[in-house]
């Protein structure tokens, strides 16, 4: 569809790429992503239809902008850990997309050796510890992860996601205040749906988002996670500042879920107005706002963005038909991962390997 273009003031950033300062190429790397991002979900949503994923499955549609904003600008050592609703987030991090639909069907090859499911997704190769079920439970682990970097001085951050229920709950409250007292490298990111299940964040808070760190003294933000190429500038200039010392961020990322909760929630259920839902999904979708960018400037055309799709989708079936010729994980992978032992040399072995997790 074609933007109205108006004329530009003296000052003023030629395009959303100047004044984000992201390349058109970078920009169609995003949105290659993106396009994977909403594949994947798909085909995971499909899966789930058909039997052949078991359990919860929550689908991150409508919010890969989030994913793919704020993950690019970060570093492969830089450590990220999550909510319940990961799939794209580990997709961002690096965890290969076979090895993600592996883990949500239940295989031995998934990312969780198939014991996790949907939302216990970990990969320590890419640093991405996991996604946690608990609301809220991921919060004190980030900081612990944090006070790891500062301990060993290390130059790196961990960005913390969740939802907004989660900063309702006690552990968010204890991990904030100890992450500013120690001035931690770390990135508290409230994927801000505006929904807690089914509930909406204005009837159980009367306080805005931006002002849950506030009595911690922790610096907050706002960006709109629909704009990806916003949302990368952002993240961009907020992962420097953390990693030159900077201390603790909270970041108020306001986005929307296209389908319900999970896979046993309807779109909008009775919670959510039927209007607001289609008002959202027709005019804030991540995906079609970068799309137009590009198009509008030249940098894409139909054919461009119709051979990323089908590249995407691909991907998405090849994770599929992987997941599904994988076995499921034998009754050994009971006792695998329960428990450490001390080797000859002091040190904790962990899968016989005799290496920290952590690494």
């Amino acid at each position: 569809m074609a933007q109205t273009k108006t004329k530009r003031k003296a000052g003023e950033p030629a395009d959303a790429f100047e004044q984000f300062g992201v390349s058109p190429e970078l920009a169609l790397e995003l949105l290659r992503e993106m396009l994977l991002y909403r594949r994947f979900e798909e085909k995971a949503e499909e899966g789930y239809a058909i039997g052949k994923i078991g359990g919860f499955c929550h689908l991150h549609i409508g919010q890969e902008g989030v994913a793919a904003g704020s993950i690019k600008p970060l570093r492969t050592e830089d450590y990220v850990i999550s909510a319940y609703r990961e799939h794209t987030q580990a997709l961002a991090k690096g965890v290969k997309p076979g090895s993600v639909m592996a883990e949500l069907y239940g295989r031995a090859t998934g990312a969780s050796g198939g014991k996790g499911g949907s939302m216990h997704i970990f990969d320590r190769d890419v640093r991405f510890m996991g996604g946690h079920g608990i609301v809220g439970g991921q919060v004190p682990l980030a900081t612990g992860i944090a006070w790891k970097i500062k301990y060993r001085e290390e130059d790196l951050v961990v960005v913390c996601y969740m939802g907004d229920a989660a900063v309702n709950q006690g552990g968010f409250h204890e991990a904030l205040n100890m992450a500013a007292v120690w001035e931690l490298p770390a990135i508290y990111v409230v994927e801000n749906n505006h929904y807690g299940m089914g509930t909406a964040f204005r009837r159980v808070s009367l306080t805005d988002m931006i002002e849950k760190a506030s009595p911690y003294g922790i610096p907050a933000t706002s960006v709109n996670g629909q704009d990806v190429l916003a949302t990368y500038a952002h993240f961009r200039d907020l992962a420097e500042a953390v990693r030159n010392g900077g201390g603790p961020r909270f970041v108020d990322v306001e986005t929307y879920r296209f389908r319900g909760h999970s896979m046993s929630d309807p779109v909008s259920g009775t919670y959510r107005p039927k209007d607001e839902v289609d008002q959202k999904t027709h005019e804030e979708d991540p995906i079609v706002m970068l799309r137009e960018r590009l198009f509008d400037g030249g940098h894409l055309d139909q054919a461009g963005l119709e051979a990323m799709d089908t590249e995407a989708r691909e991907a998405a079936r090849e994770a599929a038909d992987f997941a599904d010729a994988s076995p499921p994980p034998g009754p050994e992978a009971l006792y695998a991962n329960v428990w450490a032992e001390i080797n000859p040399h002091g040190r904790l072995n962990f899968d016989g390997r005799g290496e920290s997790p952590w690494r």
